[in-house]
């Protein structure tokens, strides 16, 4: 028969195979837990407690939403050149970059800029502050030119309607300097103010603040709190707090939302950011046009002047020399130099435009970019060149705006530029060129012509020459007053390319606190927290708990288990036979049957680590149980050092086994007789000074050989042999051994014991015994028959019952 620790179950009649080790490992960590249900329960309702007071008393915050199209742009003849010159220039808005300007810090602060969020104001409330936007009754004017206090909490406590009271409530300020607006510094000393009673619209100035306070509503007696805020910080809050995603991937179309405890500031706020985002993307259009017009204005500005004295030069002639038409000669000829004059006129203007944007580009310079078309040039690539510049340079200034010149899309753009500059350069050198060609062959062509003007008469020469002047700079003063008014209108009609789909509304029902999920939450962590508590306790313990673990660790199979006593008496099998810790001393009898087969005679030794485990209380009442089925039993104390067996039997331990080893006494009148006629005890008798040496002397061997001949069954209650060393020796007189662990009592360590005097010490037929074992603990069920029986006074089945708790009832009908 196999009687590994592997495969064999206590208590039961036949090797019993775990079949399902998973399940059991279940059941017994379910115990263990459900023996502190009180405590779980407590943490439990603890947690639904704390969630219900969250749920009061937090802030609700409502979720504010809006959403802005973000259209295409259509792809033009310039466009379509400049792709096909290789440059790469994406006709369509890059969404990412949208969603960037919409987040930045600038467009938050633009927004800011335009509202009053500076000064937060709040109405006392029993548990918590509610916070107040419309509707104030006290208005806090800030003089933000100066350094100010920000961050500490103010109250204000209104008097009548012409005074107030004002005292600080929270110290935390820091000093806010608009010449150094993102580096605060903090204050180390408290502020004081000059007098605690001012007058509404009485300035409140102070080493770093100044402000005064307006009345609106506010009642006698009413309380206010408020606190000020600088501008940056108010923009870093709101840029973060700020969500902008697409509504999916394919559409265009940005969804704004923000989280906040006041519906009507979320809507002004993102209303607000909203319109200056339109309005930086009409500013941007609105620059080319502006720069068109101060083009034109500078170049007005010395044509008026010239106009002006050609016109009084023209009349004045006319009225001195009585002459006011040409001879039709003269006016053919005229005509010819006016047309030709027209032409050179409008080629210089080309040329001072080809001058200048050869300057921007040669001196790097920032700024819109004059049109082409507007000036008059046609050059398709050229338009084309300079419209794709200025696209590309109101990318990278959105680009800095919110990346680093390391990003790279920020890289990418300033390469595309300077390759667009590079394209830019040539072309317009070409274009001077070409240009300055023009002008010498219409010089060339006008010398021709006026040599025929060389045969009129002189007054009619000179006529000519002043008209031809005068209309030279008529003709180019209207040209640039169209082209001005041109410029206007088309800045007067932009629009912005993107639109407002819905303005910012808020939701009615609060996005927090959540209720049902604070609730789960509290009750998960009033489940985790005594959890993890008793995992940790359990892990950390370093004492014998559960069997199946002794089982795996010890190297010899463990036979049996004895639960623990429902009363104070050591001795359940003489005395109350029907309890289940009898039941469970008759379940470890019938199982050495199997241990010592065919053998009429048997000697069972006990021992254990160390003292306190219970191996007397096992050896006693293994006595018993053999006693009481008619084999004639002796009990032997060979615990010299500590002798506890004549206390359990009321028997005063004047003679024992150290009387007959230490004396002529023969051990038969060291023989004690119990109430019981089938069990006897030789009580270890008075402490001797070498306990050791007598039980290794050869009269000890002599005694026990004597004792097998007169007894059926021989009982060892040995010293622990963790402590002592002579146990050892005893080994080799019985024929099985027992080691004694205790439940909740017994170190994890004392297994090695035990399995070094298996490995090293070749002690043979040693089983191990779990003793004081309570089903309390979980470890009772689904384990084998053994554990079905005396565990104190949780038990079941045929002695005295008493009634289990229901969830043990619960889960025994389960299983």
């Amino acid at each position: 028969m196999n009687l590994s620790n592997q495969n064999y179950t206590p208590g039961s009649s036949q090797p019993f195979i775990h079949n399902n080790e998973d399940e059991i490992d279940l059941k017994v960590l379910l115990f263990n837990y459900l023996q502190f249900w009180p405590l779980i329960f407590a943490f439990m309702l603890v947690g639904l407690i704390g969630a219900f007071l969250f749920n009061r008393y937090s802030n609700p915050i409502y979720s504010v939403q809006s959403s802005v199209l973000i259209k295409d742009e259509q792809s033009g003849l310039s466009m379509d050149l400049f792709e096909s010159a290789g440059f790469g220039l994406q006709g369509k808005n890059n969404i990412e970059n949208e969603i960037g300007i919409l987040k930045s810090y600038s467009l938050a602060e633009e927004a800011l800029n335009e509202l009053n969020f500076n000064v937060e104001y709040f109405s006392e409330g029993l548990i918590r502050d509610v916070q107040q936007y419309d509707k104030l009754p006290i208005l806090v004017e800030v003089d933000w030119d100066q350094p100010q206090i920000v961050g500490g909490l103010f109250e204000v406590e209104v008097l009548d309607n012409n005074s107030f009271e004002i005292k600080i409530v929270k110290q935390e300020f820091s000093v806010f300097n608009p010449d150094d607006p993102f580096y605060k510094s903090k204050l180390d000393k408290e502020i004081e103010l000059k007098k605690s009673v001012y007058s509404f619209g009485e300035i409140i100035s102070g080493e770093n603040y100044s402000f005064k306070i307006e009345q609106i509503s506010a009642l006698q007696g009413e309380k206010i709190q408020f606190k000020l805020i600088d501008t940056p910080s108010l923009a870093l809050k709101y840029k973060d707090a700020l969500t902008v995603s697409p509504i999916n991937k394919q559409a265009s179309i940005l969804n704004l939302g923000l989280e906040t405890p006041v519906r009507k500031l979320g809507e002004d706020y993102i209303n607000k950011l909203m319109e200056m985002y339109l309005q930086r993307d009409l500013d941007e259009k609105n620059r080319a046009s502006e720069s068109t017009v101060i083009f034109i204005e500078e170049q007005l500005s010395g044509i008026t002047q010239s106009l002006e004295s050609s016109e009084t030069q023209l009349q004045k002639y006319r009225t001195e020399n009585n002459i006011f038409n040409l001879s039709e000669e003269g006016a053919v000829i005229f005509e010819r130099l006016q047309e030709l004059g027209k032409e050179k006129s409008q080629s210089e203007l080309n040329l001072k435009y080809y001058q200048t944007l050869s300057d921007y580009l040669v001196n790097n310079q920032s700024g819109e970019l004059v049109a082409p078309s507007i000036i008059g040039v046609t050059d398709p690539l050229l338009n084309s060149l300079v419209e794709s510049l200025s696209q590309l340079q109101a990318e990278r200034i959105r680009l800095r705006t919110n990346y680093s010149d390391e990003l790279p899309a920020v890289r990418d753009n300033a390469t595309r530029i300077e390759n667009t500059k590079k394209a830019l350069k040539e072309n317009v050198n070409s274009a001077i060129q070409n240009t300055r060609n023009v002008i010498a062959d219409l010089n060339n062509r006008i010398s021709s012509i006026e040599r025929d003007v060389n045969s009129l008469p002189e007054t009619e020469r000179n006529l000519i020459g002043i008209q031809r002047q005068f209309s030279i700079n008529e003709n180019i003063y209207v040209y640039l007053l169209q082209k001005k008014a041109e410029a206007q209108i088309t800045m007067a009609a932009n629009m912005p390319k993107n639109s407002i789909l819905d303005f910012a509304k808020s939701g009615q029902i609060p996005v927090a606190p959540k209720s049902k999920l604070n609730y789960l939450i509290g009750l998960i962590l009033g489940l985790i927290l005594p959890i993890g508590f008793i995992t940790i306790k359990d892990f950390l313990n370093t004492k014998i708990e559960d069997p199946k673990e002794l089982e795996h660790q010890i190297k010899v199979p463990l036979i049996g288990m004895i639960g623990r006593s429902n009363t104070d008496d050591n001795l359940p099998v003489l005395n109350s036979p029907r309890s289940t810790v009898t039941e469970s001393f008759r379940s470890l009898r019938a199982d050495m049957s199997y241990l010592s087969a065919n053998k009429e005679k048997l000697t069972i030794l006990f021992t254990s680590s160390i003292s306190g485990e219970g191996k007397t209380f096992v050896s006693m009442n293994m006595a018993s149980v053999f006693a009481l089925m008619g084999k004639k039993t002796i009990l032997l104390g060979l615990d010299l050092r500590k002798p506890k067996i004549s206390e359990d039997f009321n028997m005063p331990n004047d003679i024992g086994m150290s009387t007959a080893l230490s004396s002529n006494t023969p051990w038969r009148n060291t023989v004690k007789k119990t109430s019981h006629a089938d069990l006897d005890v030789i009580l270890s008798g008075p402490i001797p000074p070498n306990p050791a040496e007598l039980l290794l002397q050869d009269k000890f061997t002599q005694i026990i050989e004597e004792i097998k001949e007169e007894y059926d069954v021989v009982v060892f209650d040995c010293p622990p042999v963790g402590l002592v060393s002579e146990t050892k020796e005893l080994f080799a007189l019985a024929d099985i051994n027992f080691y004694v662990f205790r439940q909740g009592y017994s170190m994890k360590g004392n297994t090695a014991i035990l399995n070094n005097l298996v490995e090293k010490g070749g002690v043979s037929k040693m089983y191990g015994i779990l003793n004081d074992l309570h089903i309390d603990k979980g470890y009772g069920y689904g384990y084998g028959y053994g554990y079905g029986y005396g565990y104190g006074g949780n038990s079941y089945g045929y002695h005295e019952e008493v009634q289990l708790p229901w969830w043990k009832r619960a889960l025994k009908r389960k299983s």
